[in-house]
């Protein structure tokens, strides 16, 4: 079985994950949509990321072990450090934790994570990224998470590139915060 890619983030209703100040603070989840995340979580084998989004989760990394992390934090950083991290960027050099840094094309180390016997979807997180992969027909799903709040601008969660893609909607759920999960496949032309 092909390991699927997929791409799942939070956004705001008019198609952000960050807004124009650069803020993404109305995406912090609550209780029951943190643990959403950890069960999504247990089904990723391998993240990709770039560099932004790489730092923005040393959050993880610095403040294990710590005091005052709740049982559902310390049930993350235990699902999260280890987890295998794949970046793409062109200024780190080195990187903490279970993080390596790409060697190849983002095709080029897709294709060699799906021929890898390892179990777990290829998860990619960030826009610029996903872009780069939507651009290339290498996301099998999109995982939006679509939060209440319209930001007006920003970095845009799904591409521009000028293309119909077509979805099938695999499952929705909405959190009683007013955020709406939805998961759709990508729909392929056969042959």
């Amino acid at each position: 079985m092909t390991r699927k890619v997929t791409y799942s983030m939070g956004m705001s209703l008019d198609g952000y994950i960050v807004g124009p100040d650069g803020g993404f603070q109305w995406t912090a989840p609550d209780d029951e949509l943190f643990r959403f995340a950890m069960d999504q979580i247990r089904e990723v084998g391998v993240h990709l990321m770039g560099r932004h989004l790489y730092e923005a989760m040393l959050h993880w990394e610095n403040v294990a072990g710590g005091p005052g992390l709740s049982d559902a934090e310390r049930e993350w950083i235990s699902l999260w450090n280890p987890l295998p991290k794949l970046v793409f960027s062109r200024t780190l050099t080195t990187l903490r934790g279970n993080a390596r840094l790409a060697t190849g094309s983002l095709r080029e180390e897709i294709t060699r994570l799906r021929a890898a016997p390892e179990a777990g979807n290829i998860a990619i997180g960030g826009a610029t990224l996903a872009t780069a992969a939507a651009a290339d027909d290498l996301v099998d799903e999109y995982r939006p998470k679509i939060h209440p709040v319209l930001v007006g601008g920003g970095t845009p969660f799904f591409p521009h590139h000028e293309r119909r893609v077509d979805l099938e909607l695999l499952e929705t759920r909405t959190f009683p915060t007013g955020v709406t999960y939805l998961r759709q496949r990508v729909l392929r032309a056969s042959g």
